[in-house]
């Protein structure tokens, strides 16, 4: 007689489910690792990592409504909110005016802004240098050094023009107008890096001889507006305080080994 086999009946696993959830656990446990290794970041970084996390769950992989903005459209430029390091430095710019009218130089420097620069021209006659010569005046020293310490504060590039009248010079160490703007455009950068903490990186020289006149060469009054240098600072400009700024130039700077020429 033939014994008949019972097939043994599998029995289902009941503890299948905490595979699954061990598997979560250990997921959300790297995720919030994760969120608190990178809790210090910028808002760019932290939308950079929601973007992603969206993508891995099955969101747009494109940038979407950012989480910080209380879901804005994120197509609008970002509002960066700025620290007290503008107003510190328009502050300057307003006490070098107020210096300017009390030691009653107002018809000598000028302090000009634009969209795109802030310009402090200083005349030539009677201020800065002498008829043709290159070396600055003992009683200008107070004001550069003023100036310099107003530059201090940014870290954009500070460009220093030279410039003259339309009157020739021909000496053997000036042969034409162009040498000698350039030279007094040098000898300000020169007093700026000596008397300032400012970067040589930050700074150049440039002389433009009678080619760019305030007003028309037809008097000796606009003769004499028309020699001058300009102290320039170039717009979008940067605050040494500010946090973000990335740029080459170091946070502290040490005063160049330049022996004084005044």
């Amino acid at each position: 007689m033939a014994v008949r086999r019972k097939a043994h009946e599998e029995h289902e696993n009941l503890e299948r489910w905490l595979l699954t959830y061990a598997d979560m656990i250990t997921l959300l446990t790297a995720f919030f690792l994760m969120l608190y290794s990178m809790s210090v970041m910028s808002q760019n970084k932290f939308n950079q990592l929601a973007t992603s996390v969206r993508s891995g769950f099955g969101g747009l992989s494109q940038a979407g409504p950012s989480v910080l903005n209380g879901g804005a459209n994120s197509g609008k430029k970002p509002v960066i909110k700025l620290d007290n390091s503008i107003t510190t430095f328009e502050s300057s710019i307003k006490g070098l005016e107020n210096y300017i009218k009390k030691a009653k130089l107002s018809n000598k420097v000028s302090i000009t802004e634009t969209p795109k620069w802030i310009r402090i021209s200083l005349l030539a006659d009677n201020l800065l240098f002498d008829l043709g010569s290159a070396e600055i005046k003992q009683d200008t020293l107070p004001i550069l050094k003023r100036i310099g310490s107003v530059l201090e504060q940014v870290r954009s590039h500070i460009r220093i023009e030279g410039n003259s009248c339309d009157l020739p010079i021909h000496t053997v160490q000036y042969p034409s107008n162009w040498e000698l703007s350039s030279a007094r455009a040098c000898s300000v950068v020169r007093f700026l890096l000596h008397h300032s903490h400012l970067n040589p990186n930050q700074l150049s020289a440039v002389g433009y001889a009678d080619t760019r006149p305030l007003v028309p060469n037809n008097s000796d009054a606009n003769r004499a507006r028309n020699r001058r240098v300009d102290i320039v600072i170039l717009k979008p400009f940067t605050l040494k305080s500010d946090a973000q700024t990335t740029d080459n130039i170091p946070s502290k700077l040490t005063r160049p080994n330049i022996r004084p020429v005044f």
